[in-house]
């Protein structure tokens, strides 16, 4: 092996290089720069964002479409977001009356409202229980997220925190628990609520039942309810562009258009924090590391795919029960029985007849989106990794089927298969927006089972994507965790900056 020296203090025009500029690594750019330290970012896009960008896509005049991440539950609740102060830099964040929906085909849909008390009663007799669990989980909801949150190597205060005697993660365990087992019926008793929280879950794209889903439907149904699901008002980009101001107001540097395939495509540091997958951290750092590391790295386990459709249209979609158009997400797939199925042929590898799929009109809560009449609409289908297949019909047929009339309200499309999703975003390997399997070990153990998933051997190099702890999700929780390690190890510094406006 042969390692990579860390340059001596004062050498070379940087201290720190990021690769990569999504929001973990923009979240540690920043979190380096404001401890003092010379950054710089290179992004091999030529534009900055990663899966956050928002931008014209060319299919109608005056409409931005999100290209990855639209609404973002992580915006007011992130312990990284929450200490940089989004609102107070001016970004607005839209909360819609209702966070997200669940259609179904024979009864009537059922809405998670932002309004606890409203969707308790919308669920009948199943609202005690969704009053008693996730809402003393909204109620708490800094305490869940720091447990979900974590870098799963130190003690989050959700642990020492109880609640009427019952410790917070015990609350929210005995819930994934449940939810992620074959007895996940058990508590409820409609399958109104039933596929409610199921919808959510399913955003882990992942086997239902299982565990990490149930903990992605708890973190995120309790977050329904504290701050909601809020939507950017102008699209993504703007959390990127605040993070972007605040790294340059540093004297930080951000060079686009810079594809960094090996270490020698980087300016002579400090540190280097890579915000890619692990198999691009292995290539980048070919026969630099230790070989067990880089074997390990190289067979790092991605997830399953999504595939994505951007949509104009001339109204809003005519969803058969109206509440549904009032939510800022709805999740297409029916009752839990057909959801599971779908996600099960997603998992063996086959195409679903009815595939999953999230929809979000950014216009529900942001009406700055609609041009002379036309929207945005934004679209995904959880399909099998690396599948080439166009998913514009399939995805059309499922909004269809509980908005008809829908298709006649297209002016134009664009699909990106899974097999496609890279080429916008090198880290979507196959069209695997988490990064990624996510199941609880591979939450634990990512990229590799290691007391310290984001140093790379002791060479000045880390990890910092999602590819690490915390894993999937816009949080920049990855990154802020990985950039601490840095200014410790690399730089001696052990109290982490200030990241508010007044830093």
């Amino acid at each position: 092996m042969s390692a990579i020296p860390p340059s001596p203090a004062g050498a070379g025009t940087v201290d720190a290089v990021v690769v990569g500029s999504g929001p973990n690594g923009l979240a540690a750019a920043v979190t380096l720069a404001r401890a003092g330290l010379r950054v710089q970012v290179l992004e091999a896009q030529d534009s900055v964002g990663g899966g956050s960008r928002t931008l014209d896509l060319g299919l109608a005049p005056g409409i931005t479409h999100d290209l990855c991440s639209a609404v973002h539950p992580m915006a007011l609740a992130s312990p990284f977001f929450r200490a940089f102060d989004l609102p107070g830099r001016g970004v607005e964040l839209a909360v819609p009356e209702a966070s997200y929906a669940q259609p179904l085909d024979d009864e009537p849909a059922a809405i998670a409202w932002h309004d606890l008390d409203r969707t308790a009663d919308g669920l009948g007799v199943d609202g005690p229980m969704w009053r008693r669990t996730l809402g003393t989980l909204a109620e708490h909801s800094e305490l869940v997220v720091d447990l979900a949150l974590g870098d799963k190597r130190s003690v989050p205060p959700a642990l020492l925190r109880s609640l009427d005697g019952l410790p917070v993660a015990a609350l929210f365990g005995a819930m994934v628990g449940t939810q992620g087992s074959p007895a996940w019926d058990l508590p409820l008793r409609t399958e109104r609520a039933r596929a409610l929280l199921t919808g959510v879950a399913a955003h882990a794209i992942g086997p239902l039942p299982s565990l990490a889903p149930a903990a992605t439907g708890v973190l995120l149904g309790s977050l329904a309810h504290a701050g909601g699901w809020p939507i950017p008002v102008g699209g993504s980009q703007a959390l990127v562009d605040a993070m972007v101001t605040d790294l340059e107001a540093h004297d930080g540097q951000v060079i686009t258009g810079h594809r960094v395939r090996t270490w020698r495509d980087v300016a002579p540091a400090r540190a280097v924090l890579l915000d890619t997958t692990a198999g691009a951290a292995a290539d980048i750092l070919a026969n630099r590391l230790p070989a067990g590391l880089e074997r390990r790295l190289r067979r790092f386990r991605h997830g399953n795919a999504a595939a994505k459709v951007d949509f104009v249209l001339s109204d809003p979609v005519p969803w058969r029960d109206a509440d549904v158009g009032r939510a800022g997400t709805q999740h297409l797939g029916g009752t839990r029985e057909q959801m599971a199925r779908a996600e099960a042929d997603v998992t063996a590898g086959r195409m679903p007849a009815r595939p999953l799929t999230l929809v979000s009109d950014p216009s529900v809560a942001d009406p700055s989106r609609i041009h002379d009449g036309l929207r945005p609409l934004w679209a995904y289908a959880h399909v099998p990794a690396g599948v080439p297949t166009d998913p514009t019909e399939a995805v059309t047929a499922q909004i269809e089927r509980f908005a008809p009339g829908f298709r006649d309200l297209i002016v134009a499309s664009r699909g990106v298969s899974a097999a496609d999703m890279s080429k916008h975003n090198p880290s979507l390997v196959g069209g695997d927006i988490a990064m990624g399997r996510v199941t609880m070990w591979d939450m634990v153990a990512r990229p590799t089972a290691r007391w310290d998933p984001y140093q790379l051997g002791g060479t000045g190099w880390y990890l910092c994507s999602a590819a690490t702890p915390p894993g999937p999700g816009v949080h920049s929780m990855s990154g802020w965790h990985a950039a601490r390690r840095v200014l410790s190890r690399e730089f001696g510094i052990q109290q982490a900056p200030h990241l508010g406006i007044a830093g």
